[in-house]
């Protein structure tokens, strides 16, 4: 067994390719969701559950799947798993389930499932395209839930309901409105972006 390439696959969906900062992908839910930092962290965990349990199969069936219907297959197996996760919710978390709404059944065309279904489960073993999935969730999770707490933070001065600010705090309604998403989303791509680079740099002049 590799650890080293089943680490790299973990590592790489929470740094180096980050869904949410690095690929921008799944951006629907990403400005739609995140003005309460618990929509996030339930977001990011039951698109987690659908990325692991898609990969797994879809590895495994990655040889007796055609070609030419491998698409049709995917949006088969991610939508058994969506639909699982939206019965759960249902069942077990109605208000987190009220507030998504809609979102949670468009888990089944997020573009960051798709993609390491096309790229990386249909191409590699189980294992591995598992430890691909689990790290893409969690970096896909930590990302929208910090998104969503700084929104949160800006527009109601709580943090999953907890007040955090001082009583002459003024919120900013514009940060939990869509428009304010585009903004708090657009300043911390930069703000990832600028760390990442200045910490490669550091690595290089290392050497």
């Amino acid at each position: 067994m590799d650890w080293q390439k089943l680490r790299a696959a973990f590592t790489n969906g929470i740094i180096q390719e980050n869904p949410t900062f690095r690929l921008v992908l799944g951006m629907c839910p990403t400005l739609a969701i995140t003005y309460q930092a618990s929509n996030g962290i339930g977001m990011g965990l039951a698109t987690t559950f659908v990325l692991v349990f898609s990969n797994l199969v879809i590895s495994l069936l990655r040889k007796a799947i055609p070609e030419k219907i491998r698409i049709p297959a995917f949006v088969i197996i991610i939508a058994t798993f969506v639909s699982i996760v939206e019965m759960v919710m249902h069942a077990y978390f109605p208000a987190l389930y009220d507030t998504l709404g809609v979102f949670i059944s468009l888990i089944v065309v997020n573009c960051i499932i798709f993609a390491r279904a096309e790229s990386f489960a249909f191409k590699n073993p189980p294992l591995v395209s598992i430890m691909d999935g689990l790290g893409m969730g969690i970096g896909f999770t930590l990302a929208i839930t910090l998104l969503s707490c700084v929104r949160e933070l800006l527009g109601s001065g709580t943090v999953f309901g907890t007040s955090f600010m001082p009583e002459w705090f003024e919120p900013m309604a514009i940060a939990v409105q869509p428009a304010g998403g585009f903004i708090l989303l657009g300043s911390t791509l930069a703000v990832v972006t600028g760390l990442i680079a200045r910490s490669q740099r550091k690595k290089e002049a290392a050497k």
